[in-house]
Formats: C-alpha cells, sequence, structure tokens
C-alpha cells in the first residue's frame, strides 16, 4: 500500500503558504500568497473580516489543487494571528469548508520543532548544532539543537506585529524604529534565558522577511528560491537593506522588493532580524526556504 501525496498548509500571520509532495518527500508544487491574516489582531483580538475573506479565498484555491493532484494525507496548521483571536474557530470552520480538511492551531513550541526539523533536513550533523530562527508575522521562534530540538523559544514578535505596534508613518520617524529597536531588546532577553546561542555553529534563517531580504540583497529581479536557498546573509547586508528600505515610503518599497505585498512589512521585519543578529552576536545566517511546511509533509510521510 502505497502512502500517496501528501499536502502541508501553514496559514501564517501575513501568508498563506501550500505544499503538496509525493510519497518519496519529491516536491510537486509550492505555492505562497500573501493575505495578512494577522491585520488589527493585537490591537483587537480578533481576526478582521476582510482578512478571513482574503486567507478563505486562498484557502478555497488550495483546496482545489490538493484534490486535483490526487492528495492522499492533508495536515493544515494555523499560528500566532489565529493563537490570538477569540474568533479563531468560526474562521477554523470556513478554512475546513475550503481545503477539506480542519487547521490545527499549533503551540509557539510545536511550530519552533515543525520549523526546526524542515530546515535541518539534508544538513549534516557534523554542521550542528543549529539555531534556527524563524522570523514570523506575528511571532519568532528560536530552536537549538543537533539532530532534535534542545532549547526552544517562542516570542511575541514578528514583522506584522512590529509594524502594527510602532511604525505608523510611511516611512517610518527614527522615534518609531526606535521604539520598535526597544522592544524587540526587551523580547530577546528570555532568549538568553533559554538558549546559549554560543553553542551554535550555524544559524539558519527562515521565512519571509529573510528570504525577501536574502532576495534583495542578491539583486534579483524575479523570486528564485533556488538562489536564495541557503544563500548568506550577514549582519553587514541587513545593516544596508535595512537603512535603503526605511527611508523609502511603501510605494518605493514595492519597487526594491520581488514581492511588492511584502512592502508594508519589510521594515518591521528588518528591525526584528537585525536586532536579533545585533543583540545574540550573530555575524550571518544561513538562508531557508525550507520550513514548516516541510516538517509538516515530513511528519505525515513518517506516521
Amino acid at each position: 500500500m502505497t502512502l500517496g501525496n501528501v499536502a502541508a498548509v501553514d496559514i501564517g500571520t501575513n501568508s498563506v503558504r501550500l505544499l503538496i509532495t509525493d510519497e518519496n518527500g519529491r516536491e510537486l508544487e509550492r505555492s505562497m500568497r500573501i493575505t495578512r491574516l494577522g491585520q488589527g489582531v493585537e490591537a483587537n483580538g480578533a481576526l478582521h473580516p476582510e482578512a478571513v475573506t482574503r486567507t478563505v479565498w486562498v484557502l478555497s484555491q488550495y483546496g482545489a489543487r490538493i484534490a486535483r493532484l490526487g492528495v492522499k494525507r492533508a495536515r493544515a496548521v494555523a499560528t500566532s494571528a489565529a493563537r490570538d483571536a477569540r474568533n479563531r474557530e468560526a474562521f477554523f470552520d470556513a478554512a475546513e469548508r475550503a481545503l477539506g480538511v480542519r487547521p490545527e492551531l499549533l503551540s509557539g513550541e510545536k511550530e519552533a520543532e515543525l520549523s526546526f526539523r524542515g530546515a535541518t533536513a539534508g544538513l549534516s550533523s557534523e554542521d550542528g548544532p543549529f539555531l534556527v530562527v524563524d522570523l514570523g508575522g506575528g511571532s519568532t521562534e528560536f530552536v537549538l539543537g543537533g539532530t532534535r530540538p534542545e532549547a526552544v523559544i517562542s516570542l511575541q514578535m514578528g514583522c506584522v506585529r512590529a509594524t502594527e505596534r510602532h511604525l505608523h508613518a510611511d516611512p517610518p520617524t527614527r522615534e518609531q524604529l526606535d521604539a520598535c529597536v526597544t522592544d524587540v531588546r526587551h523580547e530577546l532577553s528570555s532568549v538568553r534565558e533559554v538558549i546559549d546561542v554560543r553553542r551554535a555553529k550555524l544559524v539558519i534563517g527562515l521565512a519571509g522577511t529573510v528570504t525577501a531580504l536574502s532576495a534583495m540583497q542578491l539583486g534579483l529581479v524575479r523570486y528564485d528560491a533556488s538562489r536564495t536557498h541557503h544563500s548568506i546573509l550577514r549582519r553587514a547586508d541587513v545593516d544596508v537593506l535595512f537603512a535603503r528600505l526605511s527611508a523609502t515610503n511603501v510605494e518605493e518599497r514595492r519597487k526594491l522588493l520581488v514581492e511588492p505585498e511584502r512592502a508594508e512589512v519589510i521594515i518591521g521585519g528588518a528591525v526584528v532580524l537585525l536586532t536579533i543578529l545585533h543583540e545574540l552576536d550573530i555575524d550571518e545566517l544561513v538562508v531557508s526556504e525550507h520550513d514548516i511546511l516541510d516538517g509538516l509533509a515530513e511528519s505525515q510521510r513518517t506516521r
């Protein structure tokens, strides 16, 4: 009996992503759409109706692809925005109708473990211990480990949360940027209590802010995951990119990014990443296109 094709869906604060693989792990389709599900969640404690509509529409498209490709097993998860929203069950009802499978609400720690599993798959254990930094829309996860996670922490900071908390002008003012940095520094004090960053031989960065900055650093004119995957992003590079982005308005930022729809939250993400690199004394990280989606798919092939 064959397992057949497997689907994984990640419903994040900023984007919704789909991965379909065959039973051997060969990638058949990988898609990403920015729907900003987390719009206003921190301020209101609920998912905005327009954000729900945008997200469910994308999920219905993913559901059609899952059916068309003959998927035998599917797993969908929701992360930070859903964790914070009091109306998530109503959203899950609509998402289940669209996808054919009900989303699971992941804790920050479980999200981190799946991201670690996806990001480190295929890497030599000799390159570890690894520190995986998954910088999302509403939360950022840090995982330290070798063949498995050994220390995990999830923090309430990300590109959407930072933007909505602090960056209200376009471009943001110096005072707003400084307030954002102070906020991130405060959050990062918890990391030092849980994770000994000095143990990491390799730091791996995940998610849209990291891959978008990598694409910008590489000078890409269209998104090419084969170029960004396992590229090196140095702290000095992020300093330069942040300075350039933070001096531009949203229309100018759209022209600088190969994914223009990230323009509204990329400065917030860059502040978070740059502060992480400075505060934790990380000189460079390896960019990975493999993340929680890959961990989700793998979890179904090994059940």
